[in-house]
């Protein structure tokens, strides 16, 4: 740890500490995951803590700030509303973003521009929450209605004009919404077989002569023989031997 050095950022006030290698970006991870500031999803998770890491290096997050604003949901890396927004008002080709909200319709509405490009505009309204069966879900859709609009309007207007900004990253408010995979994993019961009985061997010498009779005359291959005593009896291999030899026997004859 000790080899990671401050670096300036912006205008020289402030610092952020960036691991120059795996090794100290391991060191880093843990450190984080053991402190008070790590969010409770972090906490003793120093592997968790280097994935969020990477991520945020990749759409231009230091170590902080990515542990602080980027979230695993449903298995899902995604960011928080507010950093998204950062992120995107940081890339070069940002001009500029507006969001309204319509108090009669419970619309909100956000129109975002990219420099050299036209106005992008996305609604995201009352009807479209319950058409997604969001309105009345518990949890922030019940408290804070207009706040969850005004955020998903936004994150879909952002991941359409700046997939190279986020690349994949989608809301931590919308990747709460996504209905999580559920999977069975509980192995089921093999399904039952009947075991049909043995051919009793008595039987069986009874009525060779004249299953032989039908393989030698072309009436029955061995195959066929033995797959409709099967329908009702198990062979064994001696027994199966014994019919597929008379098949042979015929063809040598």
């Amino acid at each position: 740890m000790s080899n990671i050095a401050p670096i300036n950022e912006g205008n020289g006030t402030g610092f952020a500490l960036r691991p120059a290698n795996m090794q100290e970006a391991m060191d880093f991870a843990g450190r984080l995951a053991h402190s008070s500031l790590a969010p409770k999803a972090y906490q003793n998770k120093p592997d968790d803590v280097l994935i969020a890491m990477m991520m945020g290096f990749e759409v231009g997050l230091n170590p902080l700030q990515a542990v602080q604003n980027i979230a695993t949901i449903n298995g899902r890396p995604s960011i928080w509303g507010d950093a998204m927004l950062a992120l995107v008002q940081n890339h070069p080709s940002f001009k500029s973003i507006q969001e309204t909200f319509d108090e009669s319709s419970m619309t909100a509405t956000c129109v975002v521009c990219r420099k050299n490009g036209q106005p992008h505009v996305v609604t995201f309204s009352q009807a479209d929450a319950e058409k997604a069966k969001l309105w009345d879900k518990t949890g922030p859709w019940t408290q804070y209605p207009k706040r969850m609009l005004k955020l998903r309007a936004r994150g879909y207007a952002l991941r359409d004009q700046f997939a190279d900004a986020l690349l994949g990253l989608i809301s931590a408010e919308e990747a709460q919404d996504m209905p999580q995979d559920e999977i069975n994993v509980t192995p089921q019961p093999a399904p039952t077989v009947a075991l049909l009985p043995g051919y009793p061997d008595e039987q069986f010498q009874t009525n060779y002569p004249k299953w032989e009779a039908a393989i030698k005359t072309g009436k029955k291959t061995p195959q066929e023989v033995i797959t409709t005593i099967g329908s009702k009896y198990t062979l064994s291999e001696g027994q199966q031997q014994m019919i597929k030899q008379a098949g042979e026997d015929n063809a040598n004859s």
